[in-house]
């Protein structure tokens, strides 16, 4: 998982080492960005299932200094496959200050750098236990 830049470039990757996508990959990586942003910032966030973050931040206070300057929206390919009242919350197209984006960059990551790991295996050291 990985979190990028609105040009696109990668800031932070981690490695997944359970299946799915977990939110505290999500968490973690953006709790890493918010120590290097000001408060000041506005954070635009794409993801995949934001609907589940956001309800998660807002339920359990997870990055709760960060949320008044904090928008969230779906990437646009992602979207369709929500229930519409997320599509309608949510929609890429709907939510003020996207612009032109996609929210498809990580995916383009993730092409590039699919040659460089093999199908089914973990992109980092593993550790076995006896």
């Amino acid at each position: 998982m990985a979190i990028l830049c609105c040009h696109n470039r990668p800031l932070w990757v981690v490695n997944m080492n359970t299946p799915g996508e977990a939110q505290h990959y999500t968490l973690a990586l953006l709790a890493k960005l918010f120590k290097h942003l000001p408060l000041s910032v506005i954070i635009r966030i794409l993801y995949d299932i934001v609907c589940q973050l956001h309800w998660s931040c807002i339920k359990w206070g997870f990055l709760k200094p960060y949320m008044s300057h904090t928008t969230f929206s779906i990437s646009i390919f992602h979207v369709f496959s929500h229930q519409w009242p997320c599509q309608i919350i949510y929609h890429l197209c709907k939510t003020i200050g996207y612009g032109l984006l996609d929210g498809e960059g990580a995916e383009r990551l993730w092409h590039c750098l699919s040659q460089l790991i093999a199908y089914g295996q973990v992109a980092g050291v593993q550790w076995s236990c006896p």
